[in-house]
């Protein structure tokens, strides 16, 4: 019984402490206090996959889940980079952004954090886990958005992107980075005016955030993934009693597109990015989910496709290749059970405003 005091004891003002620097980072943002970092470590590239020396068919931004603490990918989130790359030599690829920091500065280049990381490496994920929910908070949110907008946006002009070039940048998430993606939307838009697609993968997010100047948001879910669900509770606007949330709004709209990906669960051994375990079909997770991701894109944004594939992209390839993405298996219309929802093509109209 001595032990759950203790914990609370210690583990109280840890929790408080880090509420308090993850509002830190966005308010020092905001007030000009720290200037954000741009520059990568030594020998990083800006952006991986197609041939620097021409434009690429679509630019992708990778933003992981919590357990983003660097520059460089996680274990995870870095299998899923190389996979997409490997499939799609056509895209350029970033998955440099820190999605969990306004100022982005890596956690392990702090000191403190670093000696920490040693010790006690949870505060880490409770560091970014304050961020989401900071990220998400009304009061915050516009500034957060603002920041990491901006981040996104100076990586890709780094990268070589040229605002105006009509080429596509996707913005690909996992777990909690969904809040950070589709919260990024609106500056993206402002800066970059370039045609977005967004695509979740186990999406964490308030549901917000306006979708207005999103041209699709492909959500990979699936029924194993508890953690993806608890924020279809805890987040008022995601409940569909909230018609006018940005999520809702979206939805109606035609904009967003579920994909099941069952029986994937959120981590572990059945996990979306698991290379390990193999599905019935023979693939991995993460190849399912790498196929999925590629296919989409191919799909929705024009990208060519790999030298290897057969040419060219005309209506009933691009048709079978949304299938394949979304399990579809014979006659056209005939959709495997639990495999996909598909919600009517985003056509225009009127701009919304979303309510918090």
């Amino acid at each position: 019984m001595t032990e759950f005091p203790l914990l609370v004891l210690v583990l109280g003002p840890v929790l408080l402490a880090e509420a308090l620097l993850a509002r830190y980072e966005v308010m020092a943002y905001t007030a000009g206090w720290r200037t954000p970092a741009t520059e990568l470590p030594q020998g990083m590239p800006y952006a991986r996959g197609a041939d620097p020396g021409r434009p690429p068919d679509a630019y992708l931004v990778y933003l992981d889940g919590i357990g983003k603490r660097r520059f460089h990918d996680t274990r995870d989130g870095g299998q899923l980079v190389k996979a997409l790359i490997a499939g799609a030599p056509e895209l350029r690829v970033l998955g440099q952004v820190q999605p969990y920091s306004p100022l982005a500065d890596p956690l392990v280049d702090r000191p403190v954090w670093a000696w920490l990381r040693r010790r006690i490496g949870l505060l880490l994920f409770l560091h970014n886990v304050m961020q989401i929910f900071v990220a998400a908070d009304h009061r915050y949110r516009p500034l957060y958005n603002r920041a990491v907008g901006a981040q996104i946006a100076g990586q890709l002009r780094l990268a070589g992107y040229r605002s105006g070039s009509d080429i596509p940048v996707v913005l690909l998430s996992y777990s909690g980075g969904a809040q950070v993606a589709i919260g990024a939307v609106a500056e993206l838009h402002t800066q970059l005016r370039a045609p977005l697609l967004l695509i979740t993968l186990g999406g964490f997010h308030n549901g917000a955030n306006d979708l207005t100047h999103a041209r699709h948001l492909h959500q990979l879910t699936s029924g194993g993934d508890r953690i993806e669900r608890v924020s279809t509770w805890i987040f008022p606007q995601r409940w569909r009693l909230l018609r006018r949330s940005g999520w809702n709004l979206a939805d109606r709209a035609g904009k967003i597109t579920v994909h099941r990906l069952d029986p994937a669960t959120h981590v572990g051994r059945r996990g979306y990015i698991n290379p390990e375990t193999l599905l019935p079909d023979g693939r991995s997770y993460l190849d399912r989910t790498a196929d999925t991701v590629i296919a989409l894109i191919r799909a929705h944004c024009g990208v060519t496709a790999a030298k290897d594939d057969p040419p060219p992209y005309t209506a009933a390839r691009r048709r079978r290749l949304l299938d394949r993405a979304q399990g579809v298996r014979g006659a056209r219309g005939s959709v495997v059970a639990g495999s996909a929802r598909r919600a009517p093509r985003w056509r225009g109209g009127t701009p919304y405003r979303p309510i918090d």
